[in-house]
């Protein structure tokens, strides 16, 4: 069995936002020639995410309205982790829904998806570099 393993970076300059990223993991896949397998992507930060649905912007949108409205950054004063100065509770909780990680199966040297499926980076406290680990085993 192979392994291999990458990390991804990224600095939005926007509090939120989200970021296809299917491409990038196509080509770790590629640099790691495995053809049949698994593939872990993976959020290393607390405040950021990592899913896959639909690269459809009215999806996108409608996220960032659900999330908001389920965990709204304001007032900041009404989560009790932002009383040690942070302003970014809310950011913890968009993740949490999101979710940390997605695993993919590699058939045939290919990510193995269903229809409209894509792979997505979820920032929610964004303005500084994060990291996503990109860890593929296989044959």
């Amino acid at each position: 069995m192979k392994s291999y393993r990458k990390e991804l970076w990224f600095n939005l300059p926007t509090r939120r936002g989200f970021v296809n990223i299917t491409s990038q993991v196509e080509t770790c896949l590629e640099e790691s020639c495995i053809k049949e397998g698994l593939i872990l992507i993976s959020a290393m930060h607390i405040t950021a995410s990592v899913f896959i649905n639909d690269d459809e912007s009215g999806l996108h949108n409608d996220y960032e309205k659900w999330l908001e409205r389920l965990a709204p950054h304001e007032p900041v004063n009404q989560y009790r982790h932002n009383d040690t100065g942070e302003d970014n509770a809310d950011a913890h909780m968009k993740r949490q829904i999101m979710g940390r990680e997605v695993v993919v199966a590699v058939t045939e040297g290919k990510l193995d998806f269903g229809p409209w499926e894509q792979i997505f980076y979820g920032e929610f406290d964004g303005r500084r570099r994060k990291r996503v680990l990109v860890k593929i085993i296989g044959e």
